[in-house]
């Protein structure tokens, strides 16, 4: 009775929905206690409100739980989808709603600090205390505020380690810091205060004035030195300076040509989504956000709604955003954004160069964030993440499943399946096939009846969600677009025709080259983290299906000979082999050796004896007698 009076609320919903003008504006969905629930912008509210309340198939599953709450929806009226798109943005940031993607800002303030004591320490705050500190700041940075004092305390190599001066000096051995030549040590007890305190003020002038001007000044004071023959003091401040420009070098890795830009990048995981922003300014990659979302549905839709949402918390908006894929209604967004910057802004989707790296870079940290929260590596998600892209999937395939057919000249014709979940091997899931339907060798056939066999079973066990029980989010074959058009029907005559379904191409030499689909193919290759997955799946599914194929015919080779011995049944069979070792032994045994053997009886032995010795069969029976 509920899903009956659901269904009619909904299509009530929609009557109400397909009233609605043809303008832009923006629609407010509301639950039963009249909250808000979810704020969205239309061109034409009538046809976007309206698809909300059609078929659910079109839907995500955040769509269709944010619509099995509506209990009613509001509209209001723009004079253009600009305006609509201003309001949208102002409405989310007054109600927060549920359903909408919604970020915190948590960039408040932070400092450098200096304790004031024989021995300062560096180090990083979020607010100012009443303690007699030095306080340099406040920045609006915190990573770029930790990588400041970060970098000075390498440089400088001044201690990190929570030991207190003078009271723990030559109390224990100093700590790794020291070997690995990124600490002086005064626990040593090898420095003197007032030497510890140039360091402290060198690395404070580093602080303040950057790179340049503590350059300047450590190339005047090293000079000074040699002048005075100060040969010693003269080497480490040219090793102080010799740091900061190998630091220089490494930051080349992160600058652009770009002076001025934002680089976004989404990565996706089953159940969780992350986006990462690097902020460049001055060429030089300044600082760098994280956040990590739960499901964020369509990722066009879903960039654009991250886009409002950030920028709507930003006053700081750069000439140039550089997005890792596209977005939807692109130009509106540039237009809202070069308003709220007052001049022009451009989203851009690098496809190639420097900009293109950076993007990956990018890409690669929202992968790790990702990877994080489901306990695997940066590398396992960015590769499904890639492969969900190349593919034009909604969302990372969590559960693959991949067939290959196995047969000798269609002789012991089988079939392995094999499972990667969140991109490594689930082996308990694994399953074989031996082939019942199809003789001689037809690897068409012999899929068809395999894809057959599996998604019966999943009708039968759909309900446990385990093992045959769960849908895959991707199904991989070892073959090319002839496979895949063989078994596609076998999918839709089931109802599955959603579920992807995709071939792995081989080139000459037996490795991985593209991914076949009705169509054509598309090329993994130049995908770094997704060539490498898709060739692992492809090389696991081969050795699991020939291994099968291997002990089928082991077992046919048996069966041809061991079988056929009265007496000798596949239990008796399998403990002569694993006795012997090989059919040949087996042959060249003698009759007390066969009677050693275990669960060998003596008819049994003397039978054996007498299949491969048909030429003392006589005197054996004689004996016998």
């Amino acid at each position: 009775m509920e899903l009956d009076e659901r269904g009619r609320h909904i299509r009530e919903l929609r009557a109400r929905a397909m009233r609605l003008p043809l303008q832009p504006g923006v629609y407010l969905m509301h639950d039963k206690t009249g909250k808000i629930i979810y704020i969205g912008k239309a061109k034409a509210l009538k046809n976007r409100v309206s698809q909300y309340f059609g078929s659910e198939r079109h839907h995500d599953r955040k769509v269709r739980q944010m619509v099995a709450n509506v209990e009613y929806f509001e509209y209001i009226i723009t004079d253009s989808e600009f305006e609509a798109l201003v309001l949208e943005c102002s409405l989310i940031k007054q109600h927060a709603p549920k359903y909408n993607i919604l970020l915190k800002d948590d960039k408040g303030y932070h400092y450098i600090r200096i304790t004031r004591e024989a021995w300062p320490r560096i180090s990083q705050a979020k607010q100012i205390l009443d303690d007699g500190a030095e306080y340099m700041g406040p920045y609006v940075s915190s990573w770029a505020t930790k990588e400041s004092v970060d970098e000075a305390l390498k440089i400088f190599k001044l201690p990190t380690c929570s030991r207190k001066f003078p009271q723990d000096i030559r109390k224990a051995r100093p700590c790794l810091n020291y070997y690995i030549k990124q600490c002086c040590a005064p626990c040593r007890g090898q420095m003197s205060c007032e030497e510890y305190n140039e360091l402290v003020g060198e690395a404070v002038e580093f602080l303040r004035g950057g790179s340049g001007s503590s350059l300047r000044t450590l190339t005047q004071r090293m000079n000074e030195a040699a002048e005075n023959l100060e040969f010693e003091r003269a080497a480490r401040l040219r090793d102080r300076i010799d740091a900061i420009r190998k630091l220089g070098e490494r930051q080349k890795v992160v600058a652009t040509r770009v002076r001025e830009q934002d680089v976004i990048a989404l990565a996706q995981g089953p159940a969780n989504a992350c986006f990462e922003v690097f902020r460049f300014r001055q060429g030089r990659l300044c600082d760098r956000e994280t956040f990590l979302l739960g499901e964020i549905g369509e990722p066009k839709a879903a960039r654009a709604e991250f886009l409002e949402r950030y920028y709507s918390m930003r006053e700081d908006v750069p000439p140039r955003v550089c997005l890792d894929g596209p977005a939807a209604s692109m130009e509106l967004l540039a237009a809202w954004l070069s308003e709220k910057a007052g001049r022009k802004v451009s989203l851009s989707l690098p496809q190639k160069g420097e900009q293109k790296e950076i993007l990956e870079m990018c890409r690669s940290n929202a992968a790790e964030q990702v990877a994080q929260v489901r306990g695997r590596t940066g590398r396992e998600a960015s590769a499904l993440d890639e492969l969900a892209r190349l593919l034009g999937l909604e969302h990372p395939p969590a559960y693959i499943e991949a067939y290959d057919i196995s047969n000798l000249q269609g002789g012991e014709n089988v079939a392995g399946m094999v499972v990667f979940e969140d991109g490594r091997p689930l082996k308990s899931a694994y399953r074989r096939f031996k082939i019942k339907t199809v003789e001689g060798q037809d690897d068409y056939g012999s899929m068809r009846e395999v894809i057959t066999r599996r998604f019966q079973e999943y009708f039968r066990q759909k309900e446990s969600g385990e093992g045959f029980g769960r849908l895959p989010d991707l199904i991989l074959l070892d073959g090319g677009r002839g496979h895949v058009a063989a078994v596609r029907p076998v999918l839709e005559s089931m109802g599955l025709g959603d579920v992807p379904l995709f071939g792995m191409v081989k080139d000459d030499k037996h490795r991985t080259r593209a991914v076949a689909e009705d169509g054509g193919e598309i090329a993994v290759s130049s995908h770094r983290p997704a060539f490498t997955l898709v060739g692992a799946i492809q090389e696991e599914v081969h050795r699991f299906a020939i291994g099968y194929h291997r002990q089928a015919r082991k077992k046919a080779v048996i069966g041809s000979s061991l079988l056929e011995i009265p007496g000798v049944g596949q239990t008796r069979a399998k403990a002569l082999l694993r006795h012997f070792r090989t059919v040949s032994a087996i042959q060249n045994a003698d009759l007390e050796e066969l009677l050693a053997a275990p669960s060998m009886t003596k008819p049994a032995a003397q039978a054996v004896y007498a299949y491969y010795h048909p030429d003392e069969n006589a005197g054996l029976t004689r004996d016998a007698d």
